[in-house]
């Protein structure tokens, strides 16, 4: 349901069409509209392979991409298939949660493991994580394992931007957010980043983001649209971010 309350968004007349880096972002103008994926009665991995494929079409394209989910799972695919277009990509996840579980409830492709899957296949040059409260035992190990840079909330400072690396692959779950900001979505994990804090962090980002998502929007337990509206806002930014590359 997610996709198409960005769209919602876009047309409620209550916010312009303008991000705060004083850019226009026009549907069928600065970007088009590729329409939905619908996995929803796929088996997991037959919707890895469709959206992993649906992705590398459009790369090959010569596409630059800001996918809207859906919940984590779909940054495996997703940024696999960047992986063969870039190389040695990186990826800023800005999360409540690490995504590292190797085997989450059986289901390797699970919204709990999709940065395991991509680091185990060894397709991402690094992964700098921001905005994490939620690490066990397990995690912590993961984390290590792969040589993951786990900026925890409690930790949190903007140093770490001087650090990234491009080309750059961002990756934005709304449970990032404290739920005073937004509660639309599936985890609820307070002590969050604030707006202003993730978009502080996306103006200030200095290399190339080749591509993004923006993951976990659920309208369902949205209240007045409020996490919808800050979802459509950070597409705003990171569009801006992306044209500037």
């Amino acid at each position: 349901m997610a996709p198409s309350k960005f769209r919602e968004m876009d047309v409620s007349g209550s916010a312009n069409r303008f991000s705060e880096l004083r850019k226009a972002i026009i549907p069928g103008k600065s970007y088009i509209d590729a329409g939905d994926l619908n996995c929803q009665n796929e088996l997991p991995e037959a919707a890895y392979l469709k959206i992993k494929e649906t992705i590398m079409t459009h790369l090959r394209e010569g596409a630059r991409l800001i996918s809207l989910g859906g919940d984590h799972s779909i940054s495996y695919p997703i940024i696999e298939a960047h992986a063969v277009r870039y190389p040695k990509i990186n990826v800023l996840q800005i999360d409540a949660h690490a995504d590292l579980y190797q085997d989450f409830e059986g289901n390797p492709y699970s919204h709990a493991s999709p940065f395991a899957r991509l680091l185990e296949k060894g397709l991402i040059s690094s992964l700098t994580q921001v905005g994490i409260r939620s690490m066990t035992d397990h995690l912590y190990e993961q984390a290590e394992k792969y040589g993951v840079r786990c900026i925890e909330m409690k930790d949190f400072g903007m140093g770490f931007l001087k650090e990234l690396e491009g080309p750059l692959y961002l990756s934005l779950d709304m449970d990032a957010f404290d739920p005073a900001f937004a509660p639309g979505v599936s985890h609820h994990e307070p002590g969050g980043l604030t707006s202003r804090q993730v978009i502080d962090i996306i103006h200030n980002i200095e290399v190339e983001i080749v591509g993004a998502d923006i993951v976990e929007l659920n309208p369902e337990r949205d209240l007045n649209d409020v996490t919808a509206m800050l979802a459509y806002k950070l597409f705003k930014e990171i569009c801006t971010k992306m044209m500037q590359g």
